[in-house]
């Protein structure tokens, strides 16, 4: 028997996505919101896992677009509760900061300012799941959509203790001076071909600066015709090929770095 607690509810098309990831037979799939705080900020993040494994599991950090710990990263969480991972929506901008329209980039826009700000946002929800009871603390991955997509990379160029770092369509910081040998995650880079916000001089000056750090893992995919956005359902940026590409080329980096 399999029970979910998805509260809150997922939009049609996010659910309709989830369903394709069928649940183990005797999986018992819980999510729930969690509060956390970040030098003495409120944090809201969303935490989806299967309740009926009796070890701890390796786990998954998501970080989120622009808008906040929403239905994608939602959806994206129980996902991966499905396949057996312990995944964790971290809150990147404080409880009830949900921001829409005009007043999305207008806030991404103070991290986007303040990468160490970013970083240490990341860092907290990290350090949370990684001292969660279900989950083994040595067995860690970080991915992010769009803005998160950023953030994923950002924080990887600290050091962090991650296995696997994946970014979808986000933002590429070429750094100078750069800080790309701290890395020691294994990176997977998925991006739109036709991505206005990556377009192809920023991946050559993100590829380049890997280059000159000739120990760090990366990997850099690039999908035809899909915009920004590519994997975000319900909206006129979404590319279901992209999409399903990109789903498994994450399905298999994990299956890599966690084997």
């Amino acid at each position: 028997m399999t029970i979910e607690n998805p509260s809150p509810a997922l939009s049609p098309a996010h659910q309709a996505l989830l369903e394709q990831v069928p649940i183990g037979e005797h999986s018992v799939i819980d999510a729930e919101v969690v509060e956390y705080e970040h030098e003495g900020d409120p944090l809201e993040g969303y935490l989806a896992r299967d309740v009926q494994a009796d070890e701890r599991r390796p786990a998954v950090l998501i970080l989120h677009d622009w808008h906040g710990v929403g239905d994608n990263v939602r959806m994206r969480a129980q996902m991966l509760a499905r396949r057996g991972y312990v995944a964790f929506a971290a809150d990147l901008f404080g409880a009830g900061v949900r921001p829409s329209g005009e007043e999305a980039p207008k806030v991404a826009g103070r991290y986007y300012g303040d990468l160490p700000l970013l970083r240490s946002r990341v860092a907290a929800g990290f350090s949370w799941l990684q001292q969660h009871p279900a989950v083994d603390p040595a067995r860690l991955a970080v991915i992010g959509y769009c803005f998160g997509g950023t953030a994923a990379l950002e924080f990887a160029r600290t050091g962090a203790p991650a296995r696997g770092v994946v970014s979808f369509h986000g933002g590429l910081i070429a750094h100078d001076p750069s800080d790309a040998a701290a890395i020691a995650a294994s990176l997977l880079v998925l991006t739109g071909g036709s991505d206005p916000v990556v377009p192809d001089e920023a991946v050559v000056a993100f590829e380049n600066e890997l280059r000159a750090a000739p120990h760090v893992d990366w990997q850099l995919t690039t999908y035809s015709g899909a915009p920004h956005a590519f994997t975000i359902p319900g909206t006129d940026r979404y590319r279901p090929l992209a999409d399903a590409r990109s789903w498994r080329a994450l399905v298999c980096f994990l299956d890599e770095i966690f084997g």
